[in-house]
């Protein structure tokens, strides 16, 4: 079922900048889409458009069955510095008028499924900057979204907490099967945690080819280190090759 639908959407900002042309992609419930592209290319303009955080300066943004409650993960983990991870996490509960009781019970809870469970009176500064993305996403899904939108969150930190993410990522989506949309740059990334990538050209951003990544999932680390993930790769790689050069 279709969730959400981008329609013929392009952005132009008053500096005289068009971020994105006459792109279009349809957002299927329950699946995990990639964005894939290069840097500028519009990718966190699109993301930023379908949350509502900024309007389309023609085109539309359509909700078949109305707009659902959606999470929103940054770049940066934007998380308050002056108090903890538990209540960086309930400030979206706070925020709704939940009672203080319930709301640091499900942040707790949220910061359980990121493998935070411990750290709640921890601040950020004593957080590593794995910890404190994981703090971010449990934010984001302390309201129980039904969409999940993740701008890059992960290209700031070292290929080993990058890995261990994307694994706890795709076990939080197959536990809860929320409907999750990644930006990235990174093929690896898009093919490792997808079940489908729109591919994006070069600014002005529109999105150019769709491949679907037919692997099963749990996809574990054996899955990255296999000739099934390195053909993938491939493929993608040759889609944004192709991209760039249109």
């Amino acid at each position: 079922m279709r969730l959400v639908g981008v329609r013929d959407v392009s952005k132009d900002f008053a500096n005289g900048v068009r971020a994105l042309e006459g792109t279009s992609l349809d957002i299927e419930a329950g699946e995990f889409l990639s964005v894939l592209g290069p840097s500028g290319c519009g990718k966190s303009t699109l993301l930023r458009l379908i949350a509502g955080l900024a309007q389309p300066t023609s085109g539309t943004i359509e909700w078949p069955s109305g707009r659902p409650d959606l999470g929103f993960v940054f770049q940066e983990p934007t998380l308050m510095p002056w108090t903890t991870a538990l209540a960086n996490v309930a400030l979206p509960l706070k925020l709704a008028g939940v009672a203080r009781s319930e709301r640091e019970a499900r942040a707790a809870e949220a910061l359980g499924h990121v493998g935070l469970a411990g750290f709640e009176r921890s601040y950020p500064r004593e957080l590593s900057g794995g910890m404190k993305m994981r703090v971010s996403i449990a934010r984001a899904l302390v309201t129980e979204p039904k969409l999940l939108l993740m701008d890059e969150p992960f290209a700031a930190l070292d290929e080993i907490t990058r890995r261990r993410l994307n694994t706890d990522l795709l076990d939080l989506w197959q536990r809860t099967r929320f409907t999750a949309v990644f930006v990235t740059h990174s093929v690896f990334e898009s093919v490792f945690l997808s079940q489908r990538i729109a591919v994006m050209s070069a600014r002005p951003g529109r999105v150019l080819s769709e491949l679907a990544i037919p692997a099963a999932y749990p996809r574990t680390e054996a899955f990255g280190t296999s000739a099934e993930y390195a053909a993938l790769c491939r493929l993608t790689s040759a889609q944004l090759s192709e991209a760039l050069a249109a």
